[in-house]
This record gives C-alpha cells, structure tokens and sequence, in this order.
C-alpha cells in the first residue's frame, strides 16, 4: 500500500486531529532526528574512552527524539481533551500528545545539563536547575490535559520555572569559572541561542493545546521545527565548539572504563575501617 497510512491504521480518537500532511511533517521530522542519531553514535565511538559523556548526552536526546517523533507520525501517544476556546458551542475535543511531554521530560534537562556541565556551577545549582525544567515540562502537561480556565495556572507555573532557567543560563552560570579551553563568549552563544529556543515554547503552547487558536497540525509543524532547532542543531553546534577542549580540564574524566585494546591492571581493592 503506497502513501502514508498511519491516520488509517491508527485512527484520530479526537474531533481536531493531526492531518495526513501532518503525519508526513513528522515522518520527516523522525528522519531528521534518526539520522542524527546515527551520526552522533558514530562520531561517540571516535571519541575515547573515559571522555565521552557529551556525545553520549547527545545520543540519549536524539534517540528519545526519534522515538517519540516515531510515535506521533504513526498517530500515537495522544489524547483527546475538550477545548477551551474556540469550540462553537460544540464542545470538540482535540488532540493532546503526552509522548511529547514524555520526551521534553527526558530531553530537555539533558540539553541543560550538556550545557551548564561546560561551566563553573555548584552541583546542587545544576540539580536546581535540572528540577526546574522538569517543573516546566510537568506543568505544561497537566496544563494542556486541563480543559477549563485552570490550565492557565500551570501556564503561569511553567514560565515560573522558565525564569529561573533563563537566569542561571544567562546571569549565574556565565558569572562562573569555566574549564580551560572553553571560551565565555562561546557558551553566551550558545546559552543565549537555547534561552531564545526556549521562549519559543510557551507562546508555541498557548496557541495550541492553551488557547486552540491554531490546527493540530500547525502545532506539529511549529513543535517539529523547535525540536529540531533546539536538538540535533544545538548539539551539533555546542559538540562542534567542544571539539578542541581538553576533557580533563572538565573534571569528568572517569577512570572506571576499560580499555580491552590493552593490558590493564585490576585497580587495589578498597580498605576498610572497622
């Protein structure tokens, strides 16, 4: 059978869905994110051992990616939820895709995390803001599977969070001691491109699941262009500008690989104190 199917074999369960150019928008968004995950495992293992942890980083986010683009171009991991505004008094529901959520969950503290592990942050900042971006990701799911006024107050808890991001992005972090090698102005580039990515979010959410002013399919369309801006695009950025930085100067090397191309010696067990 020719043509995409995916709306035929797993039918809409909602009165505003995804269309067929919608699943091929995705489709094509699954690609992207598929091949740049072949791509980041392959340059993972010219990298060497012990000193890997940002690619890998970067292979864990496109491959949630690509699961969850999988999902929703196959017409699921949605939901319907009644509509807020703009239902004509006839109380429609529309598609609310929580494999989405599932995947900012997983992604976007790991975006964050790639990037503040280059500066000079306390653990427990990194943690704070880690929590927060989780935060951001929960709020905007219980949000949009609210149907009445309510939402807006996970909205309002979301760019809450969002704030605190913004701030240790571009004020704390930058402020702090880097590792030799990376550049300031590199990681205010880099920061200032995600704390710009990351306002697009919110105003992409309000006009979808919040207010329903725009299709589902919009939707998709500005969510695919985002993730794929904001994912595949900005790590290849951020690991391009990492290529020449000692790794050790990161204070991350881990001594508990091993290294089965040579003879390696059994580290001495520990002692213990009575």
């Amino acid at each position: 059978m020719a043509g995409n199917d995916a709306l035929n074999l797993n039918s809409p369960d909602a009165v505003l869905h995804v269309s067929t150019h919608g699943s091929d928008w995705l489709w094509a968004a699954f690609s992207v994110m598929a091949f740049c995950l072949l791509v980041a495992v392959g340059v993972t293992f010219t990298r060497p051992r012990g000193a890997r942890l940002f690619h890998q980083i970067a292979v864990i986010v496109l491959a949630t990616s690509s699961i969850a683009y999988f999902s929703m171009a196959s017409d699921l991991g949605a939901t319907p939820v009644p509509v807020e505004f703009r239902g004509d008094g006839s109380d429609p529901t529309r598609q609310i895709w929580y494999v989405r959520y599932i995947q900012w969950f997983i992604t976007f503290p790991l975006l964050l995390l790639e990037l503040l592990l280059a500066t000079g942050l306390s653990l427990s900042d990194i943690l704070t803001t880690l929590f927060m971006a989780l935060v951001l990701v929960v709020c905007g799911l219980v949000g949009a599977l609210v149907h009445s006024t309510y939402k807006w107050g996970y909205f309002t808890f979301g760019c809450a969070a969002l704030f605190y991001i913004w701030y240790v992005l571009l004020v704390h972090a930058p402020a702090t001691q880097f590792a030799a090698g990376v550049v300031r102005n590199r990681y205010r580039l880099a920061s200032g491109y995600l704390a710009f990515m990351l306002i697009t979010y919110p105003i992409c959410w309000a006009c979808s699941e919040g207010a329903n002013v725009i299709s589902p399919t919009s939707e998709m369309i500005w969510y695919g262009i985002l993730d794929i801006l904001a994912g595949p695009i900005f790590l290849a950025i951020f690991l391009w500008e990492l290529r020449g930085v000692d790794y050790n100067s990161f204070g991350l090397q881990s001594g508990k690989y091993v290294n089965y191309g040579e003879k390696t010696v059994p580290a001495p067990a520990p002692v213990t104190t009575v």
